[in-house]
């Protein structure tokens, strides 16, 4: 009978989107309040979905990802997204941006062999997770380089990403070598 094993703790990172400097720094603090230090924060970068947002979050979005000091459970992944996103409910309705949703927060996590993003999105190459949440490996660690998925959204197919990816997956690997805390085939 097959036995679980340890699962490796991750580093749980949140992208933060909005065209407003404003709520960036609101969606900042709000993580910090709760997730903790900020390990690694990206420098804003344009965002473009093809025009997939631009009718509730207008145009001219930037993105900053986040990653946390503290290590975390990937079974979290869900309950991180259902609660970031009533952090979005609850921006959108005490601001008075015209947007519709003036902030979008996507959580996720790194291993050392793949970034996951969290949506609620369905799709055939998506894993349901519970409570309308869904998995998606948007990334993988290969050959000392992060590759993408045809599915992967563009801004995550960038060096920027692939280095903020790099850097979480480092340290990471600091912590197991440090704590012995790698998981055993």
């Amino acid at each position: 009978m097959a036995q679980p094993r340890l699962i490796e703790p991750v580093v749980r990172f949140c992208a933060v989107i909005s065209r407003h400097a404003e709520a960036r720094q609101w969606a900042q603090e709000r993580l910090r309040e709760h997730w903790g230090a900020a390990a690694e924060v990206s420098a804003p970068a344009a965002f473009t979905a093809g025009g997939f947002y631009d009718a509730e979050m207008g145009v001219g979005l930037a993105k900053v990802l986040m990653a946390f000091e503290n290590f975390a459970d990937p079974g979290g992944l869900a309950d991180w997204k259902l609660l970031t996103n009533e952090w979005e409910r609850e921006y959108a309705q005490s601001s008075d941006h015209a947007e519709q949703r003036p902030l979008n927060l996507d959580p996720g996590y790194i291993t050392q062999a793949k970034l996951v993003l969290a949506t609620i999105k369905d799709r055939d190459h998506r894993l349901y997770l519970h409570d309308g949440i869904f998995a998606e490996v948007t990334l993988n660690y290969m050959g000392g380089r992060w590759i993408h998925h045809r599915w992967s959204y563009p801004d995550y197919r960038t060096d920027q990403v692939a280095e903020f990816a790099m850097t979480c997956r480092e340290r990471l690997r600091a912590h197991l070598l440090q704590t012995g805390g790698f998981r055993r085939v």
